[in-house]
Parts: structure tokens; C-alpha cells; sequence
């Protein structure tokens, strides 16, 4: 807690909010649009009426029903307490709250402005300035101001998650113009391209609101937005109903032409996935989709899909997968050793637990980019080796020998070469076997806890840790309810979990929170693992920096190379379609290439709506 207190009082240092009056633009090379990519042009240009990937004649009304398994107890979505409702958004695609841009789905990574109606910023990208829309209202009327933004930035990364802090740790001072018109600067050192981009995802409170509560407590007050809908119940642990907004002021604008189209959407929560199953298939709501590859081979079956009530429908797409693994978290000693983590990997029978529990549906994952341009594949090339050749006396040699490739089987269940040779490396490594059981070189017997959260792992895990019982190790599979697997996650009190780490199209700040030394000691960060290495630091910065796409997908193999025979993790699984399933009187448009159907469930509609 003491080293994230100081990595907040250091990006908090110099945050200014002081007022001027724009000047206009007085130095050449600064550009001025209704949109900014990070890389090359934006595809839509200034005089664009709606994103190709929704329908601008999609009928308002109807109601959405969807379901949420778990619990929440707060709505107030930014601070590190409680669990918040769904549909709150901390980020950008809130229901109820507007950000600066919005992306377009069907690019890389390029933001449109909505708060925003234009941006600027300098060639060098060391600011960057939004002209609000004089016509922005929050939910009870009031302007969207300067002011609200400038309060918005302070008090998330005073008060917010931990999230803030890393994801906007460069920005060095916040410039009021006017009223309608503010600026970021950026530390002096900072090459960070995307900084004008997320700052656009920064979803804008009224500071009207705050002024007379305590941010930092979470709690069930009714939040003021200026997004699309209200909140008219909120029944804790149960339900939470949003109606949409007639007086929405962004409604006509081309960014949200053809979405928001239900007049309400309502989350049901269930205990668990069977519960909520079962009221999918009677009608109780109505779209899911599906994670599970048993539950699609045999659920989605029966009267309703027969008659044509229920679609079912698998979307292929070209979104990275990221990477779902075991996770080991090295902040324990056990798992200090690199050794013991590759040996762990060799018990985990991907073949059999694909043909035996997944019905052959998925894919082995091998990088932490699976699924794009970015994973490393091959041998490094001269780009890469220019990255990775300073740091090579601090990299396993196979970085630059060998391609990685997780363990195969023989599909039987029982890998007994792949446990032999986990085996002879142990050996080979000092680690001692007694009696049936794993010791370290220094004598402490080898075992540790899986905790989960779902029983649908249970599966899945309980043949893997058969498998380490072969090797003499103990790994216990533990289950947990929601609410403690969170707490254990935020305070990284576990040896082993399930953990996604998922990718956007276009890496940036995020991957700080993923792999760098500061978000391992920070509790709720998502460098869940514990990784402190200055070799990752430094390759994330690279990402950070990338001048251009071809570079940033440079940084991102390297990276990938170094994370890869680090062993951070026992590589899962992932698919490279969606698998959806929803009452037929829902209708879709075309789905773009980085549009995922759950993500874009704002430009559904329902066909009988009036």
C-alpha cells in the first residue's frame, strides 16, 4: 500500500487546474479534428452520418433482459470498494455515463469525439485539448463542463481504482481554456502516442453532484449521468433496470445514430450458471453468451429452439484473444522458480480436456497476443532482435533460439512422456522425490491451492492436479463464492487462479497494469501474477512508445517472447468465434471486425417495437 501511495502522490504532483483563455492556434503542425487514430486517419470522415456497424433505422422501444451471475452492492463503479452493478461502465460504453470519444469498433483504435465535438493536439502529441458540445446536459439538466471534466480527472486519480493511476500516470498538468475548452499536458519525457486517445475514454461525472459527498465511499446512491439512461431500481444482490432517456442530447449525433434502441434494460442476477440456464431456455430473458463448450454441445437444446423462439448463431471475429491461463503468483516463494513452473506445465493434458470436455470446440493458447498480428510466432526477426539483444544476459537463450510452443500429449489423459521429462528436469534442478512426494532443493514439500470461483472448472482442474500427483506435487482445488475469490484477487491471496488477460487491437498503458513492477505491489491491479522484471518494464515502455503500427506490433512480439518462456502461466484455451444465443425477435446489424456481440449490444434492437 506505502509503494502505491507514492506512485498516486507522484502523478498527482503538478496537476493544475487553473483558467486561461485559448489563444487559438498559434503554432504550426497542430491538428484539429472531429476524430484522432492512433495510427494513420480515422476511417469515418468529418461529414460521416452513422458507424457502418449499426442501423440508423433500427426501431426505439422494446425492453432487453439480460443476466448477471454473482452479486452487487454498490453504484458507484470508479472506487476499489464493493462490487458494482452491471451496466455502470467505468470506462467508455457506460449506460449512463458520456465519455470525451467514443471508439470505432470497426478500426484498430481510433476515437470519435462525443463530449468532445472536436479535438486538437500538436504533431509531437504532447497535449492534447477538447472542445466540449455546448449542447452536453448531464441527466438532471445541468451543462457538461470544463470544470466537470477537470474534477473528473482529479478525483479518479485521488480517489478511483488503482486502474487510473497507471492508465494515465503521464499526464502532467489539466489547463482549463474556458468553459467548453481544456487541455492535458503530458510529463515532458513521456512518448506515449496513446495518451490523446484514453484520455477520450475518461467517462465525465458531474462535479455538481460530488461536491457535497464523499466520492471514495461506495454506496447505493442514484449516480447523475450524461448518457443514455437512467437508473429507475436498483434492488441489491437481485436487479438493476435502466430506462432510456427521451431527452438524451446526444441522441441525433452520427457517433450514436442507431443505438440505445431499447427502452429498458434490466440485469437479473443468479447464483449460478444453471439457475440461469434454466430461466434463458423459459424466457425469463433474453440474450446470453456462451463461454462454456459443454453447455453449448448439449444446453441449447429443447421446445423453444425447436420452435424458433431461441436463435443460437456462432460469430467468427478478428478480435486478439489474449491469453487465459493458470496463473502462478510468484509473489511466493515456491513459484520463484523458473524451473517448477515449466515442469508444472507439463501435467496439463490440453488434447484430452479438449476431445473429452470441450467437444473439440477450442484452441491451445501460446502467447498473451493470441489471436492477432502481435503473437510471436517463428524465430525473433531484426526488428525484435534490436529490442531484445541489449537485454539478452538477463533472457532465457530460448528467446532467441527456439519458438514456443506449450506442451503436447498424446490426448490420453495420462501425458506420461510429458510427466517423465517434468520429471528429469526437477531432478536435473535439485528438487528431491520422497515417498511420492515433490521436494524444493531445500526440502520443503511442493504443494499449493487452485481456488476457483466457478464449478464448471472443477472439471477441468481436477484431472490437472491428478497429473501433479504423478510429479509428487499436492495442489488442492479450492472453492470459493464470488465475493471471496474478489477480495482474494484484489490482495493477490492465492498461489493459483484462473486468469484472462485480455488485448485490445491496439496495446498501450494498460499493459503497466498487466505486467509492470509497480502494479505488482499494488493491490487490485491486474498484474496479478507478481511480475517484477525490468526486461518486461522496459518492452512495455516500447509498446507505450510505438511511433507506428509496425513498431508497436514489434514490441508486442518481443514482449510476448519474454512473458512466454518466463513461464508466467499454464496456457488455457481460447476460441476464435462467439457463440450467442437470443429471443428471436432481436435483430443485429453486420458486425464490424473489432465489433464483439457482447460489446455491441447498444445496436440490437427488438423487431416488434413500435
Amino acid at each position: 500500500m506505502a509503494n502505491h501511495g507514492a506512485i498516486q502522490t507522484r502523478m498527482l504532483r503538478g496537476l493544475i487546474l487553473g483558467l486561461c483563455f485559448c489563444t487559438g492556434l498559434a503554432n504550426a503542425g497542430i491538428n484539429k479534428s472531429h476524430a484522432i487514430a492512433m495510427h494513420g486517419q480515422p476511417l469515418y470522415p468529418a461529414d460521416f452520418t452513422h458507424f457502418d456497424y449499426t442501423n440508423p433505422a433500427a426501431p426505439k422501444g422494446g425492453d432487453l433482459k439480460l443476466q448477471v451471475v454473482g452479486s452487487f452492492d454498490t453504484l458507484n463503479p470508479f472506487v476499489p470498494k464493493g462490487r458494482p452493478a452491471a451496466g455502470m461502465g467505468a470506462t467508455d460504453n457506460s449506460h449512463l455515463y458520456d465519455s470525451l470519444t467514443v471508439r470505432g469498433e470497426d478500426e484498430p483504435f481510433t476515437q470519435y469525439g462525443l463530449l468532445a465535438e472536436t479535438i486538437e493536439w500538436p504533431e509531437d502529441r504532447s497535449w492534447v485539448r477538447y472542445h466540449l458540445n455546448e449542447a452536453a446536459r448531464f441527466s438532471d439538466g445541468e451543462p457538461v463542463r470544463a470544470d466537470d471534466v477537470a474534477w473528473t480527472f482529479k478525483t479518479l486519480m485521488k480517489d478511483g481504482h488503482p486502474f487510473y493511476s497507471f492508465y494515465y500516470a503521464e499526464v502532467d498538468k489539466v489547463e482549463i481554456n474556458d468553459p467548453l475548452t481544456i487541455t492535458f499536458h503530458f510529463a515532458s519525457n513521456s512518448v506515449n502516442k496513446e495518451l490523446p486517445l484514453i484520455i477520450g475514454q475518461l467517462p465525465i461525472l458531474p462535479s455538481h453532484v460530488w461536491a457535497k459527498k464523499d466520492f471514495a465511499k461506495a454506496g447505493m446512491t442514484t449516480p447523475v449521468g450524461s448518457g443514455p439512461y437512467r437508473i429507475i431500481k436498483a434492488d441489491p444482490g437481485k436487479k438493476i433496470v435502466y430506462q432510456r432517456r427521451d431527452e438524451y442530447w446526444a441522441k441525433d449525433l452520427p457517433v450514436m445514430k442507431g443505438r440505445n434502441n431499447f427502452d429498458t434494460i434490466t440485469y437479473d442476477y443468479f447464483l449460478d450458471e444453471k439457475a440461469a440456464m434454466i430461466a434463458f431456455t423459459g424466457g425469463n430473458y433474453d440474450w446470453r453468451s456462451e463461454s462454456n463448450s459443454k453447455e453449448w454441445a448439449t444446453a441449447y437444446k429443447g421446445p423453444a429452439f425447436d420452435r424458433g423462439d431461441i436463435k443460437t448463431e456462432v460469430v467468427s471475429h478478428h478480435n486478439p484473444a489474449g491469453a487465459q491461463a493458470f496463473i502462478f503468483n510468484i509473489r511466493e516463494p515456491l513459484f520463484q522458480n523458473r524451473t517448477l513452473r515449466k515442469a508444472i506445465g507439463y501435467a496439463f493434458d490440453f488434447e484430452w480436456s479438449n476431445a473429452n470436455l470441450f467437444y473439440g470446440q477450442y484452441k491451445r493458447t501460446r502467447s498473451y497476443f493470441e489471436n492477432s498480428d502481435m503473437a510471436a510466432t517463428g524465430l525473433p526477426d531484426k526488428a525484435e532482435l534490436a529490442l531484445l539483444n541489449p537485454y539478452r544476459d538477463q533472457l532465457p537463450e530460448l528467446v532467441f533460439t527456439r519458438e514456443y510452443q506449450p506442451p503436447k500429449s498424446d490426448g490420453s489423459g495420462r501425458p506420461r512422456e510429458n510427466l517423465r521429462e517434468a520429471q528429469r528436469m526437477l531432478k536435473e534442478a535439485g528438487y528431491q522425490f520422497r515417498d511420492g512426494n515433490l521436494f524444493t532443493p531445500d526440502g520443503k514439500a511442493v504443494t499449493f491451492e487452485i481456488t476457483l470461483m466457478s464449478p464448471a472448472f472443477e472439471r477441468v482442474v481436477l484431472p490437472f492436479a491428478r497429473n501433479l500427483k504423478a510429479l509428487g506435487i499436492t495442489a488442492k482445488v479450492v472453492k470459493v463464492d464470488s465475493a471471496q475469490y474478489v477480495e482474494r484477487l484484489r490482495n493477490f491471496e492465492f498461489d493459483m487462479v484462473v486468469s484472462s488477460m485480455g488485448q485490445s487491437s491496439s496495446p498501450g498503458n494498460e499493459q503497466k497494469e498487466y505486467w509492470s513492477s509497480e502494479a505488482a505491489d499494488s493491490p487490485n491491479s491486474r498484474n496479478r501474477i507478481g511480475i517484477k522484471n525490468p526486461v518486461v518494464d522496459a518492452l512495455v515502455d516500447k509498446i507505450i512508445a510505438a511511433p507506428d503500427r509496425d513498431a508497436l506490433i514489434t514490441a508486442c512480439r518481443a514482449l510476448d517472447r519474454v512473458l512466454q518462456w518466463n513461464y508466467y502461466g499454464v496456457f488455457n484455451w481460447y476460441t476464435d468465434t462467439y457463440r450467442i444465443a437470443y429471443q428471436s425477435r432481436l435483430r443485429h446489424p453486420e458486425f464490424g471486425k473489432y465489433v464483439g456481440p457482447g460489446t455491441s449490444l447498444d445496436t440490437w434492437w427488438d423487431s416488434t417495437a413500435k
